[in-house]
């Protein structure tokens, strides 16, 4: 028999709810606050040689940039650059925003200053923070300094008099950019709403509580890193950074989470995949791995201590829309799914006219509900063509979000993700437009006309090509090129190899005939000058392995690792296959050092030499033996 409810009892319980219900609308930087005040001593922040910040020390520090940003202007809508290196003074950054009502536009100060500025500008930011020797330069006749090196001092005045924003709902949280077909990046608006019910949903996913501890390793510019800090402060977590060296060699890493007990942690895809293949002690602490940002290829192994969940969604529908823990096997041969639909998000799979495919089909994959962010700062074109009216919703006002992808539903409603309807990819976990980068690398005055397109390794990574047709009787190389779109796009979105045309292949129509642009070879490539071809044995076999990694195989002797594609992540995987080649202990450092296929199997041969010294006779002429 089922137990009488009395009048007190019931009370309680709806009590309870109310104020469950209450705290599941809190703003996020209400929640830290809440934190600050009831556990003012506990650790928030934690970095390299033991340095922590306590709640009550971020509470403080976070009401006097506050304080100053309301005194120059900010409040709600109101967008402040954050121009910091990963640290507690950018977490304290954006908490001061918010507490002073605005919304802060996360960049990356290592991206060429030319795309800052753009940024800023498109954003219209009111402020830029950062150390004096960055915001000095973005500073412009509508955008003020805060250099909080400079004046850090002075802040501490305002704390006291702060007036905390309440962040209603509808108000913007943090404008975010993405690539753009035409060279210019789109800024996405993200509302407090919007990331209240990312925090919530992560909170209840992964069962995370004030005892956790979560890892900061994303790229700042990654909305991944708003996903890493946020929802464990909100649940009064600790979130520990780690450094660059870390945060890019898969071996490091490892041993980091350990080392510093997380429990909650996300590493982009290709760091994941390498993660996976490693041996874990069983006592590891960590309890989820959250991947996501590019195709996951990989199943996690079955002794794995912790579950592996591999996300997907758009940065214009906050960070996650599906989620789920994979398998550690393949069904049928078939890559890992994103997961389902998370709480509050919903998914649907239409064709060109906007009505739902048969179960399994591919379609474009539209995204509903409370995850949908407001749209394109400034683009009220590009937004009214991505955030349509949501015909599946009885709610008022509700939209869709159509993602561009292409995916299809499988029976039990895990989703599999089946690539991009138009040209936009994934390059290590930064959405990217190819034909955007084009439009930048035809600027340059010996470039006639050109095509970027996006290749596969042969680890199923994807990489640029640029495909070049000189202007004239001009000349230029590939390092020149580089260099010239290093001075307006990130690292990432530079291409690995370039390819030297006569003319661009078309179609019968006169579209660009992207099945007949030639791979990139030794033959056709726009090289840098003083190609040499590798010749040592060390230098042959190491040459092999970097060519194998980038999927470029005209690798010279001389030729920069980190000029001609490669970067960190590459750069591990490159060291690992060396270890195993060579029977050495390669680190990334020494790759960091080398740079060249040439310097590096100088590198490899010294440390040969110094493994063979140290060993007896007999292990020697065993060693030679083999």
């Amino acid at each position: 028999m089922w137990k009488q409810q009395n009048s007190s009892d019931a009370e309680s319980v709806q009590t309870d709810r109310s104020e469950a219900g209450e705290r599941a609308h809190r703003s996020v930087p209400q929640r830290v606050a809440e934190h600050a005040s009831a556990a003012p001593h506990a650790i928030a922040l934690r970095a390299g040689s033991g340095r922590t910040m306590t709640y009550g020390e971020l509470d403080e520090r976070a009401d006097a940039v506050a304080g100053y940003l309301r005194s120059i202007g900010v409040g709600p809508e109101t967008v402040v650059g954050i121009a910091l290196d990963r640290s507690f003074e950018r977490v304290v950054a954006c908490l001061g925003v918010w507490r002073a009502g605005g919304a802060f536009l996360p960049l990356d100060p290592s991206w060429p200053e030319a795309r800052l500025c753009n940024l800023l500008d498109d954003a219209q930011a009111l402020a830029v923070i950062g150390p004096a020797a960055t915001v000095n330069h973005l500073a412009s006749a509508a955008r003020l300094p805060v250099a909080l090196d400079a004046q850090g001092n002075a802040l501490a005045q305002f704390a006291a008099r702060v007036v905390r924003e309440t962040n209603h709902p509808s108000e913007l949280a943090y404008v975010i950019y993405t690539s753009g077909s035409t060279g210019e990046p789109k800024g996405v608006e993200i509302t407090h709403g919007n990331l209240v019910h990312l925090v919530n949903w992560h909170h209840a996913a992964f069962d995370m509580t004030e005892t956790d501890t979560a890892s900061h390793v994303a790229g700042l510019g990654f909305d991944a890193s708003i996903w890493e800090v946020w929802p464990c402060l909100s649940a009064g977590g600790t979130l520990t950074l780690a450094d660059d060296e870390t945060r890019s060699s898969a071996l490091l890493l490892k041993q980091w989470l350990a080392d510093e007990q997380v429990s909650i942690g996300f590493v982009p895809t290709p760091l994941a995949e390498l993660l996976i293949t490693l041996d874990w002690p069983a006592a590891t602490k960590l309890r989820f791995l959250l991947t996501g940002g590019d195709t996951l290829h990989v199943f996690p192994r079955p002794e794995l201590p912790f579950a592996v969940v591999n996300n997907y969604g758009p940065t214009e529908c906050t960070v996650v829309a599906t989620s789920g823990v994979m398998p550690t096997r393949s069904v049928d041969g078939a890559l890992p799914t994103i997961g389902k639909a998370i709480a509050g998000t919903t998914i649907h799979i239409l064709d060109s006219e906007g009505a739902p495919v048969s179960p399994g089909w591919p379609g474009e994959l539209c995204i509903g509900g409370r995850s949908v962010g407001r749209g394109y700062r400034n683009r009220p074109e590009a937004t009214a063509e991505r955030f349509v009216a949501d015909p599946f919703s009885s709610e008022p006002g509700a939209r869709l979000y159509r993602t561009g992808d292409l995916a299809s539903m499988l029976p039990n409603g895990e989703i599999c993700f089946r690539g991009r309807i138009d040209n936009q990819v994934k390059v290590r976990g930064y959405r990217v437009e190819p034909d955007g980068i084009a439009a930048n690398l035809a600027r340059h005055p010996a470039v006639a006309s050109c095509a970027v397109v996006p290749r596969e390794n042969a680890q199923g990574e994807i990489y640029l090509v640029a495909y070049v047709v000189a202007a004239g009787e001009q000349s230029t190389t590939s390092e020149e090129l580089r260099a010239f779109l290093a001075e307006s796009l990130p690292e990432y979105m530079i291409p690995a190899a370039f390819v030297d045309l006569a003319e661009l292949p078309l179609t019968s129509s006169g579209k660009l005939d992207k099945d007949a642009l030639p791979e990139p070879s030794a033959e056709n490539s726009l090289d840098q000058k003083g190609f040499r071809a590798p010749s040592t044995p060390t230098e042959i076999k190491l040459a092999a392995i970097v060519a194998d990694v980038l999927g470029n195989d005209t690798i010279g002797a001389d030729d920069n690792f980190f000029l001609i594609g490669g970067h960190s992540l590459l750069g591990t995987q490159v060291v690992i296959r060396a270890r195993e080649a060579f029977g050495i202990e390669l680190t990334l450092w020494h790759l960091f050092e080398a740079q060249t296929v040439a310097n590096l199997a100088a590198t490899i041969e010294n440390l040969l030499v110094a493994k063979l010294e140290s060993m007896s006779d007999e292990e020697a002429q065993r060693l030679l033996g083999n």
